[in-house]
């Protein structure tokens, strides 16, 4: 076994070959096939120790799990290939594909090893990372890995995995230029200022190729709200034209080969809702030296439901970012920010994206934490131009937003990505949560209302989730809405109101 995840030609134990066939289904991320029970070449008696094959087909080679069909849904001389792993094996109706019996990527060892409490070497973690990017672990191994190193990786293992995830997957090189971008840790509902951030600093001149992951736990990712408004799986010679063009860019980095290994991960975190520290900056720090990244800001929200709750969590999380990055040889900059409320209004694609287009269009009515928070950040990465005085950055934003410049300049990237494929529409079921007394708004469960939202349908259904109508501060009278609930299916949305009406996410005190 070579270190790419290929198999050696000579490869021991191979049983034969069947035909490829297309099957109608979708497996998501894991590589399955179907083989008949009475197959010519595998009976199922064969697979009885392990249910893992090894498939190799034009010089490729992939593990699957298997599943026995019947009746006619594939025939003895055929091998079964659900849509991700036919297109991955990159085969015709009809070719051969070897199979046999596989043999378990030594990789897999890392899990009893970490299980164990053993310090995993970069040897290690660099091999898990190819076999990741391989799809040479299934879902079951994958989230036993993850729950094996949650909160209990060393910082040199953290930077061992960063450094294996980067090269296991494609780096963009943009040469001399200075690269610029931000990135959010996540946690804080309606915080989309990447999407203010990037036409502002476009705008201004420098480059900002931004790259992000779909949802991992929240009701929406910066991809996610990006396609309500523009494409966003393009590939790396489409995302180079549009950032050749515009200066920057906001698309899903998945599509592009950055550090395939953590789109592997984070397919199965999402679900789980595992987002460790450890994982987190392995995951942001890949993503941003593969994409060619020089100087980062990174926005760490701390607030009593956030991801980080106090300050000394905040520090730790600072110091692990501040280590694995100086040596990856990225700057970077760590910003705490206020993390004690949702900043935008709208929570979900959709009603983030609303909010988003507010802000660019100067709309006077515009949600002013979120006008303000892009700002300072965008000021912080405009900071990086060497002819930029020093301290004006924040300055330079606010006058980059306010003439227009930075609205003209994401109408012009939206333009280069192209058409978004969803035709997303606010939902047509509403539902408003009300304050249950008088008094004051004294605090917004950020987890909670993220919750409802995602409940609701957010961000699979795009036109799902909450429009926030209070903030901390505001006087409300019993009965008052406090939000709204926006979603498409009924059942979906039943959960979502049963949820909220059970635990609203206000807490309503005497003003």
């Amino acid at each position: 076994m070579n270190d790419g995840g290929t198999v050696d030609a000579a490869a021991p134990g191979v049983a034969g070959t069947l035909k490829a066939r297309p099957l109608g289904l979708d497996s998501f991320r894991e590589n399955i096939v179907v083989l008949a029970r009475c197959s010519h070449v595998l009976r199922p008696e064969r697979l009885r120790g392990s249910r893992k094959v090894e498939l190799r087909a034009g010089g490729r080679s992939l593990l699957a799990s298997t599943m026995i069909g019947d009746d006619d849904l594939v025939g003895p001389d055929e091998i079964g290939l659900p849509q991700p792993l036919f297109r991955r094996l990159g085969v015709k109706p009809g070719d051969l594909v070897q199979i046999a019996p596989a043999r378990p990527p030594e990789s897999l060892g890392a899990i009893r090893d970490k299980v164990a409490g053993a310090a995993l070497s970069d040897a290690t973690l660099a091999a898990v990372a190819r076999d990741l990017a391989a799809h040479r672990w299934s879902d079951m191994e994958v989230a036993a890995f993850l729950v094996a190193c949650a909160s209990f990786m060393s910082p040199e293992e953290t930077l061992g995995l960063t450094r294996g995830m980067i090269d296991a997957g494609g780096r963009l090189d943009w040469g001399d230029r200075l690269i610029v971008d931000k990135h959010c840790i996540g946690g804080i509902p309606g915080n989309r200022t990447s999407l203010i951030i990037v036409p502002i600093v476009a705008a201004h001149g420098l480059y900002i190729p931004k790259t992000s992951s779909r949802a991992i736990t929240s009701p929406a990712g910066t991809a996610d709200t990006m396609e309500v408004l523009a494409r966003v799986d393009l590939t790396e010679a489409e995302m180079r034209d549009v950032v050749e063009t515009c200066g920057g860019c906001i698309v899903w980095g998945g599509k592009v080969d950055l550090s395939p290994a953590d789109d592997v991960l984070i397919s199965v975190e999402r679900p789980l809702g595992i987002d460790t520290p450890d994982q987190m900056v392995a995951s942001i720090l890949s993503k941003k030296v593969a994409a060619g990244v020089g100087r980062l800001v990174i926005d760490v929200p701390v607030g009593p439901s956030a991801k980080v709750r106090n300050a000394d969590d905040a520090h730790k999380l600072k110091k692990l970012f501040e280590f694995v990055a100086g040596n990856l040889g990225l700057q970077i900059e760590v910003v705490f920010t206020d993390g004690a409320q949702p900043i935008g209004r709208g929570v979900g694609p959709l009603l983030e994206a609303r909010d988003v287009r507010a802000v660019l269009a100067n709309d006077p009515d515009a949600p002013e934490a979120l006008r303000e928070k892009a700002i300072q950040l965008a000021g912080r990465l405009l900071e990086a131009d060497p002819a930029l005085p020093g301290g004006m950055g924040e300055a330079r934003a606010r006058e980059l937003l306010r003439s227009g410049a930075a609205r003209d300049k994401m109408d012009a990237i939206i333009a280069a990505q192209g058409p978004s494929p969803i035709s997303p529409v606010l939902g047509g079921l509403v539902h408003e949560v009300r304050a249950g007394r008088h008094g004051a708004v004294q605090g917004i469960d950020c987890l909670g209302i993220a919750q409802v939202a995602r409940l609701a349908g957010a961000p699979t259904d795009a036109g799902a989730g909450i429009e926030l109508l209070k903030r901390v501060g505001d006087t409300v009278r019993q009965g008052e809405p406090l939000y709204r609930i926006y979603g498409s299916d009924a059942s979906d949305f039943g959960f979502a109101v049963e949820a909220a009406e059970r635990e609203s996410g206000y807490a309503v005190g005497l003003s």
